[in-house]
């Protein structure tokens, strides 16, 4: 059942949200060359802490139960890695690199969510088609949180954002989608990134989910890898994720999950 947020609701996961994209915001100079995943990982723990929240992501189990608990406070996926990457790895950053960083907490029982693709050492230390990836993807989400519009549906979110991209020559992939948001982590609706048109729940005000398109440079396939939470290209393609929650109101969308 899609749950219809109030007003003082939405007020509520709007603050939420602005903690997380307080945190983004630090790590713009956080994310260089040098640093691990765990000094990122423990940065956002040390913020998310002082701040009064809690982590979502620490211990997450997913689905089925038998998953492993999820062993970070961040996720971080680099280059190739499409999403879920634990941040307990030993990796260290490098000039050129692309790390997605996606940050989950809860703040006065309310949820944040949201992800953003770094750049490390900044665009111009990218390779062009990288840096095309990260501005077609950034595109992709514009364009899908511009068509949550009352009346339509999430199948329109997604078709939108398909079209955007292999218009550009890139692939989006299907496996992983965005998710209706609330006191929970994962509420329904499931929000694809590819269509059809007209598929899929009527937008209704109210409504609060995440836009999170998963864009790569090469074909869409991909896989989990052995510690059951890496998910990476099967062709090795390197892959960006940029996510925001929205919540849905008479007039259009309004995103959350910035400053």
């Amino acid at each position: 059942m899609i749950k219809i947020k109030t007003r003082n609701e939405i007020a509520a996961l709007r603050e939420a949200n602005r903690l997380v994209a307080e945190i983004f915001a630090q790590f713009e100079t956080a994310v260089q060359p040098g640093v691990t995943l765990i000094d990122l990982d423990r940065l956002a723990a040390e913020i998310i802490k002082r701040k009064g929240a809690q982590p979502l992501y620490k211990g997450y189990r997913g689905n089925p139960p038998t998953h492993p608990p999820f062993p970070g406070v961040i996720t971080a996926s680099v280059n190739h890695e499409i999403c879920h990457g634990p941040p307990n790895r030993p990796i260290r950053l490098t000039q050129g690199d692309i790390v997605k960083i996606d940050i989950g907490l809860r703040y006065k029982g309310w949820c944040g969510d949201a992800c953003y693709t770094y750049p490390v050492g900044g665009m111009e230390a990218i390779r062009p088609e990288v840096k095309q990836l990260l501005q077609v993807t950034q595109e992709c989400l514009a364009q899908g949180i511009a068509a949550a519009k009352p009346g339509r549906t999430v199948g329109d979110v997604g078709a939108v954002i398909q079209f955007v991209a292999e218009s550009q020559g890139f692939s989006v992939v299907k496996e992983w989608g965005g998710h209706g948001i609330g006191q929970d982590l994962h509420e329904e609706p499931s929000v694809p990134h590819v269509g059809p048109a007209g598929a899929g729940p009527k937008i209704r005000p109210g409504m609060v989910f995440t836009v999170e398109p998963m864009v790569n440079i090469g074909k869409a396939g991909c896989k989990m890898l052995k510690d059951g939470w890496t998910v990476v290209t099967k062709d090795g393609s390197w892959s960006a994720q940029y996510e925001h929650t929205i919540a849905i109101t008479p007039t259009g969308p309004e995103i959350l999950s910035v400053l």
